[in-house]
């Protein structure tokens, strides 16, 4: 049986992520600072759950609970980090950058440190990083949670490199979702092309079944991330 860990396992992607992979016989270890989010969570899947509760905004707490939960499971073939938060932040408020920051970018930077070093000393192993179309640009409403995504990608891919040098089949995806419908998301003005969150798990799962380095969901964003990148900076500040 192969097993994952989803971090940040609790609602959206991650969640029906662990549904999919449950269904498709994989044991799943569920992370997430809401305890009784994972209980009712593990009564809806078919197979196998470990549950653990830690909080990315705790990074040292959280990477010991992410060590003892690869412990409990007795070894993973994958983990997915999906924890994250965003805000819109009009005033700039300090308390929501930080937040953002705090979550994003050290909580994400913690678990997958322990990621990386638990499959480099197993010899090979997947890693997946839910980060965002958002990565590719600054945003004036939410520029920590844009920065913080770029953040997440930059990593991701100095961990794949890092991997190709030491010659080991360390598999890194990262996965950059568009508008779904998710609780984090639901409400925002100004949102297009938003997908079901079904629809965009489904995608999300077999790209990882391929080992994708880089996956948009849904697809079409594809065409968005390059029209994004191509916007010169004075065309873009008009947005």
């Amino acid at each position: 049986m192969r097993k994952a860990i989803i971090v940040g396992a609790s609602s959206g992607i991650g969640r029906e992520l662990a549904r999919i992979m449950s269904a498709a016989g994989w044991g799943v270890g569920l992370a997430a600072r809401r305890t009784e989010m994972l209980r009712e969570i593990e009564g809806e899947l078919p197979g196998e759950a470990w549950l653990k509760t830690l909080d990315v905004a705790e990074p040292e707490k959280a990477m010991a609970g992410l060590e003892e939960l690869i412990e409990e499971m007795d070894g993973v073939d994958m983990i997915v980090i999906n924890s994250g938060v965003g805000f819109h932040n009009r005033k700039l408020k300090w308390k929501h950058e930080i937040n953002t920051i705090n979550v994003n970018v050290v909580g994400f930077a913690a678990m997958i440190n322990v990621a990386y070093r638990y499959f480099e000393k197993r010899g090979s192993g997947h890693i997946v990083g839910v980060s965002s179309i958002a990565a590719l640009r600054g945003a004036r409403l939410v520029p920590a949670y844009n920065a913080s995504k770029a953040f997440m990608s930059n990593y991701m891919e100095g961990l794949r490199v890092r991997a190709v040098h030491a010659g080991l089949p360390i598999t890194v995806t990262d996965v950059r979702p568009g508008f779904v419908d998710t609780p984090m998301t639901r409400g925002q003005k100004g949102m297009f092309w938003v997908a079901p969150v079904e629809k965009a798990t489904q995608q999300i799962y077999r790209a990882l079944e391929r080992r994708k380095r880089k996956v948009y969901v849904t697809r079409r964003w594809i065409i968005a991330a390059w029209a994004y990148t191509c916007l010169p900076e004075w065309l873009y500040a008009k947005f």
